[in-house]
Order: C-alpha cells, then structure tokens, then sequence
C-alpha cells in the first residue's frame, strides 16, 4: 500500500511541477495578467477539471508561482552569505547578497516581474506568501545584526517626526536592533530592488552602460549609509547606532 501511495505522491509532484512550468512560459509569453488554467490545461494535454484537483484557480496558482519566486531570490540571497568567508567583512557580505538578488533577477525576470513589477489586476497575495517573500530582506537584517552586534553601525539619530514611525518598524521587522537601523534597512531595501528594477525593465537604457560596475558601485554605497563599513580583522568596533 505504501508503495502505491509513493508513487501517487510522484505522480502528483511531477505533473504539480509541470503545471508551474507551463505557467512560468505563459507568464512570458503573455504576462501575468493573462495565465490562464484553461491555457495550461490545453498546452500539457490536460482536461480542465483535472487541473483544477491541483490548483483550484487561477490565483492559487499564481500564489504558489509567487512563492516559488520569493524562494528562489531568498535562497540565492542566502547562499551568497553562507559561501562569502568568515574574514570578508560586513560590507561585503552585504554586496555579496544584493549581486545575487540581482544576478537572480536577471536570469529569471519574468518571475522577477511576478513578485516586484505591477500587480496582477484582481489578485490579492495571501498571508501564505509573507515568509517567502521575507527572505531576502532577512538576508540582509542579518547581516546588520552581526555588525550591530560586533562592531557597530554608525547611523545619524532620527528625526523627531520619524521616530513614532521607525519605533514601529523596528517591533514588526526586528525587535533586537535600533529603530535607526531598521528605518535605514528599509530604505536601503527599496533603494536596491529599485536599482534591479530600472535596469530589468530598460530604464538605464542609454544612461548606463557597465551595469555590472554600476550595481556593485550602489550597493556599496548603501550598505555605508545602512552605517556598514569595510572592516579589517582585528580593527576595533564602529559606534553603534542610538535609538
């Protein structure tokens, strides 16, 4: 019995994965907009009501689509860090992992597209999709932490108007950092998808020519005003930043 159920289970997971790669050529060809199940059903030689026993509807499949899409931008953030060697510095671990979010970008930018281009016109993204779509920015908090933690991030204090703002973004994103940090992570977030973004969708069109240079040139210069440093062995620890 076990092994009928074994391979049921295979069966599900390969026709599962071909339904998503069908999807992945749809979105394309046509753009997220336009996926349709009964499309999918007809280019894998499938009757609609049996493709509907894996995704219910459209937008389910859209939603495994989208975290397949964060996951896999997470995991090259991820590895990025876990390859970059123990003496390599804060800074750049930090620009390891933003080349890789990119790289990533660029060799995948329609699922690139899925979940940082325009939204899909009537899909609303479940909670399902909160985790997935959390690891790159995790990515970078970590590398944060360990600065905050060993040598500090020299940060300037926060405006008054700010505070309430930043206080509330550090409980929800990171409770052990200052609110300092945390404000400065999220701009330095937005500020590196948004690099990704213009040279993805063509705006460095004949303004930009060394894209590569260009990247690794913003990234390191957000990663000093997120308050990271180049930083030697043995050198002493930066100020930390103030709440």
């Amino acid at each position: 019995m076990s092994t009928i159920r074994g391979a049921r289970e295979r069966a599900r997971t390969e026709i599962t994965a071909a339904i998503k790669n069908e999807a992945r050529a749809q979105l394309a060809a046509e753009g997220a907009a336009k996926l349709s199940l009964r499309a999918v059903a007809r280019e894998l030689g499938m009757a609609s009501s049996a493709l509907y026993r894996y995704f219910p509807s459209r937008d389910d499949l859209l939603t495994a689509l989208i975290i397949d899409a964060y996951d896999s931008a997470g995991a090259a953030a991820e590895a990025a860090l876990a390859a970059a060697p123990p003496d390599s510095g804060h800074c750049a671990r930090w620009t390891a992992a933003c080349s890789a979010v990119r790289a990533w970008a660029l060799g995948h930018p329609h699922e690139y597209a899925l979940v940082y281009g325009s939204p899909v016109p009537g899909y609303s993204a479940p909670q399902d999709t909160v985790a997935a779509a959390s690891r790159v920015p995790l990515a970078l908090v970590s590398v944060l932490r360990d600065a905050h933690r060993t040598h500090g991030l020299a940060l300037p204090p926060l405006s008054g108007g700010m505070r309430a703002e930043a206080e509330r973004m550090a409980a929800d994103i990171a409770p052990d950092l200052p609110p300092a940090v945390v404000t400065a992570m999220v701009a330095a977030w937005s500020h590196v998808f948004g690099t990704i973004s213009f040279e993805l969708f063509g705006h460095f069109n004949k303004v930009v020519e060394d894209r590569e240079a260009f990247f690794e040139h913003t990234v390191t210069r957000i990663a000093h005003e997120v308050g990271l440093r180049p930083q030697a062995a043995g050198t002493s620890p930066g100020i930390s930043a103030g709440s």
